[in-house]
């Protein structure tokens, strides 16, 4: 049964005014080196072979990042992307075979033809020498698309069967959420070719449409697959309190905006209150929202007392929380950060075991965490 785990045990710990510099957290020293800056508004960042970093900017810049913190030039053959408002060039994913095809995938704001926007999918072949992509095919399109520039989801995960899901959020349009015959609200899943896999939940139903995994999910801005159970989770803003993690399962509905803790930014209360039969309960709840953005499991031995921890960047609040989980409770909770005066935009794992982060403001910054040698 899914639970409801409130927050159990808050450590708040301090991020010095430096770029580089040792903040203290329960378990701990932990250095902060920039490693590279004067990104504009940066979303999303993928470890390349070599040390490098692909790192997405919101305006529709795409870029590499060399070891040393020199950032390449935009690459080349971008398609034209909608940056408005919360839209713009989002999440970006190594294809799982990318080490023989050179393949990525991206999220981005696609405009429509009607001066609208919505969340689209695109691969592509990332040929880094001559700081382009190539063959880029958009895989899906969100339909129909909105002319608000709000809530785009746009996390990107691969299963371990190969498939990729995406979110997406209401865009705004919090009435048309639990509409299945449109994309809205919804954790989308394909195939890495933009076919529709047979065992999708609604394939075969015609009041849905084949490509939803599930739905009612307000604005899924971080999203991961769990290590050991590769069950896919996700983390979606709430409205004026209420953000969740859930874990998302086929074919189940999160209820927004029928059911969500807290309220509308009005001051009403959301739909039925907290419950309705036949909507999933989220695991994690935080009211007061702190406007969650990527998440991360961490899996690797440069923070041992961390593995199996839960890491979550929140933009409200410019801080890292760190969920201690027994199972699929959340039993405890470190606030990291907290004097950091930038917002979190993503938080990733990288291959070296560190954790990195990437700063959410015009002078953006992909930051490197590891343990100090003193802890």
């Amino acid at each position: 049964m899914m639970r409801v785990a409130l927050v159990l045990l808050t450590f708040l710990t301090v991020w010095p005014a430096a770029a580089a510099g040792l903040f203290e957290t329960e378990h701990y020293k932990v250095r902060a080196t920039t490693v590279a800056g004067g990104l504009d508004y940066p979303w999303s960042v993928a470890f390349l072979p070599g040390g490098r970093y692909l790192v997405t900017e919101r305006p529709g810049r795409m870029r590499v990042v060399e070891p040393d913190g020199a950032v390449s030039a935009p690459l080349s053959g971008m398609p034209e992307v909608w940056a408005r408002g919360q839209g713009g060039l989002l999440d970006v994913a190594l294809s799982p075979d990318f080490a023989e095809t050179g393949v990525i995938f991206f999220s981005y704001s696609e405009p429509g033809p009607d001066g609208d926007g919505g969340t689209a999918l695109a691969r592509a072949v990332l040929d880094a020498p001559a700081v382009a992509l190539r063959d880029v095919r958009v895989l899906f399109r969100q339909t129909p698309k909105a002319p608000t520039g709000h809530h785009f989801g746009s996390r990107i995960v691969f299963g371990r069967d190969g498939t990729v899901f995406v979110t997406t959020g209401d865009r705004g349009q919090h009435e048309r959420a639990q509409d299945p015959a449109i994309n809205r609200a919804q954790v989308i899943r394909i195939d890495p070719d933009g076919s529709i896999p047979a065992d999708n939940p609604f394939v075969g139903d015609p009041t849905h449409r084949p490509e939803v995994w599930s739905m009612g999910h307000r604005n899924p801005q971080g999203a991961a697959l769990h290590p050991e159970t590769g069950e896919l989770w996700a983390v979606e803003h709430g409205a004026k309190g209420g953000d969740e993690i859930n874990i998302v399962r086929a074919g189940r509905n999160y209820g927004w905006p029928v059911i969500g803790y807290g309220r509308h930014y009005s001051g009403e209360t959301i739909g039925v209150g907290a419950r309705k039969a036949g909507m999933e309960q989220p695991i994690h709840y935080w009211d007061p929202s702190i406007a969650p953005s990527g998440m991360a499991f961490y899996t690797a031995e440069r923070f041992p007392a961390w593995k199996g921890n839960l890491f979550v960047g929140a933009l409200k609040y410019r801080l890292i929380a760190r969920l201690t989980l027994d199972g699929d409770t959340v039993v405890g909770e470190e606030r990291m950060l907290m004097d950091l005066q930038e917002r979190i935009r993503d938080v990733r794992q990288g291959p070296d075991g560190y954790l990195y982060i990437l700063t959410d403001s015009p002078q953006g910054r992909l930051i490197r965490l590891s343990p100090d040698p003193s802890s």
